[in-house]
């Protein structure tokens, strides 16, 4: 049933999903929460299924047998409700390369029907410290972090409460890593709830207050930064390592 009003403790929930397809199970009663200002970092090799556990939080995956829920709404009840309060950033976020970064956020967020100021757009371009020079540039002229930079700043003036990110660090240089990973932590400490999927060990630790350990499809360790404290990145290398080559 879904939730119709009041605020859930946990903006992102998944309890006991299992997800299957084509008859192989991908998702195997998977269990997890994300608080408001939280950043939840599912770590996991190439097949362990975080980027299903992502297309189940944006519906295109149906469960199988428990559920998922987004504020309290269970998503495939309330797709188009959960879908607005949600902004998707793949792996290549995707803009538009002959648009430059400020006519890409412009023509996306007339499709929302939403409308914001020039001075509203260069605030969000501020707050993600894409540079003045560049926002009248064309996207095929930018780096995979500048691109990055674009979409999440779209999502800011979409307003948009909770961030599900897929690899968002991949190919990226370790300075953009740094960039990106203190813009994560940015949104999380102004209200934002944040789901990353990564194979990242490193990147993991410096951003997530938890991570949960991803192994076919099931939650198989979970990691806590402690107050004021970041995760142990040797802890978590050392049990994502024993993972990894116990299915060799």
């Amino acid at each position: 049933m879904t939730n119709s009003g009041s605020s859930a403790k946990y903006l992102l929930e998944a309890k006991s999903l299992c997800v299957s397809i084509d008859n192989k199970n991908i998702l195997s009663s998977l269990s997890f929460s994300v608080a408001k200002g939280e950043v939840y970092a599912l770590l996991g090799g190439n097949g362990a299924g975080k980027s299903s556990t992502l297309k189940t939080f944006l519906g295109f995956n149906l469960p199988s047998s428990g559920k998922v829920l987004i504020d309290g709404d269970e998503v495939n009840e309330s797709l188009d409700k959960v879908r607005r309060k949600t902004a998707y950033l793949p792996e290549n976020a995707t803009l538009y390369p002959h648009l430059t970064a400020r006519e890409n956020v412009e023509y996306f967020l007339s499709l929302a029907e939403i409308s914001k100021s020039q001075s509203e757009i260069d605030k969000a371009f501020e707050r993600v410290s894409l540079q003045n020079d560049a926002r009248d540039k064309q996207l095929q002229t930018f780096s995979k972090g500048m691109r990055q930079k674009t979409a999440i700043a779209l999502a800011i003036l979409r307003n948009a409460p909770i961030f599900l990110l897929d690899e968002p660090t991949s190919g990226l240089d370790p300075v953009a890593i740094d960039e990106f990973n203190n813009l994560v932590r940015e949104l999380a400490t102004s209200g934002a709830t944040v789901l990353m999927v990564t194979h990242d060990v490193y990147g993991a630790c410096q951003v997530a207050n938890r991570i949960g350990l991803l192994r076919h499809g099931e939650l198989v360790g979970q990691f806590e930064a402690k107050q004021n404290e970041k995760i142990d990145t040797e802890l978590v290398h050392a049990a994502f390592a024993q993972r990894q080559t116990s299915e060799v």
